[in-house]
């Protein structure tokens, strides 16, 4: 975490979001964030959300996709708080399951095992060969994913995408599955804005029930692209909520993720080149802000 190269990238980073030379003030505050959204992750773990006072920005948009009574892809980032989605959705009567990469996953659910234990049910970790078959159930059940668009796991394809003045890759498979299942896609970030402030933002990306099977591949491109615009508008919201401490922008996919996970997102996510599935719409349900 304080090696020579996370030092670099995270100067990297600051450079291009705050648009100067960061000082050595910048880079403290950027780790400081970092420790204090990891430190947080216990107590929501431990299910302490009246600790924290979360804003929800979005709550309409939340509340029209649950009326249409599907099951619904949240895509975040390594931007902010993972965590504070799952406190938020559970404070509200919305359970979704987390889509984690391996060593992350084991680490929570190590905690969650004296905390929480029911937490280790609703975390899908990727790097297994049921990992996206999880997934796959979660959503044709019409519940809640939040998964991480920000990483590229060994065999997964990628797309370009400007991020922050340079072309940065990022995943498809999120999209494809999507548009294989026919779900709406969200942006979703949960941003940590000093104290015990969090601020939870929800956009609409794309709704796969309305692309054609003729325009997946344009809907797709258009969608990882406006996914990049916004994580790049968020960055500059809140520049210190950014926890990729590796060169983003020359990155390949990330070091110590398993082939496993993207070989097996591949396999779903290119039943979307094959597949289009009409679902039926359940019941709908309430959020409540």
């Amino acid at each position: 975490m304080f090696s020579v190269r996370s030092r670099r990238a995270s100067r990297n980073y600051l450079s291009r979001v705050l648009e100067r030379p960061p000082g050595f003030g910048d880079l403290f505050r950027h780790y400081l964030t970092f420790a204090t959204v990891s430190l947080d992750r216990f107590f929501l773990l431990n299910n302490r959300y009246e600790l924290y006072d979360i804003e929800v920005h979005g709550a309409d948009i939340l509340q029209q996709t649950l009326d249409g009574g599907q099951g619904c892809l949240l895509l975040g980032a390594h931007l902010g708080s993972f965590e504070i989605l799952r406190a938020a959705g559970t404070a509200h009567e919305l359970e979704i399951a987390m889509v984690m990469y391996e060593d992350n996953a084991t680490n929570i659910n190590t905690v969650a095992k004296d905390v929480d234990p029911a937490a280790r049910n609703r975390i899908i970790a990727l790097g297994r060969l049921d990992s996206m078959f999880k997934v796959y159930e979660r959503l044709q059940q019409d519940a809640w994913v939040g998964i991480l668009g920000d990483r590229i796991l060994p065999g997964g394809e990628q797309m370009p995408a400007d991020f922050l003045g340079q072309t940065a890759y990022f995943p498809t498979a999120p999209y494809r599955i999507a548009l294989m299942l026919r779900r709406p896609v969200l942006f979703m970030t949960g941003l940590y804005r000093g104290g015990n402030r969090y601020e939870l933002h929800f956009e609409r990306l794309f709704d796969a029930q309305a692309v054609t099977r003729t325009a997946r591949v344009p809907a797709v491109a258009q969608a990882l692209d406006r996914y990049a615009q916004r994580l790049e508008h968020f960055c500059r919201h809140a520049p210190y909520n950014w926890f990729n401490f590796y060169d983003f922008w020359h990155a390949g996919p990330a070091q110590g993720d398993s082939a496993a996970g993207g070989e097996y997102l591949e396999q779903l996510a290119g039943d979307a080149d094959r597949l289009y599935i009409d679902q039926p719409v359940s019941g709908s349900r309430s959020y409540r802000n």
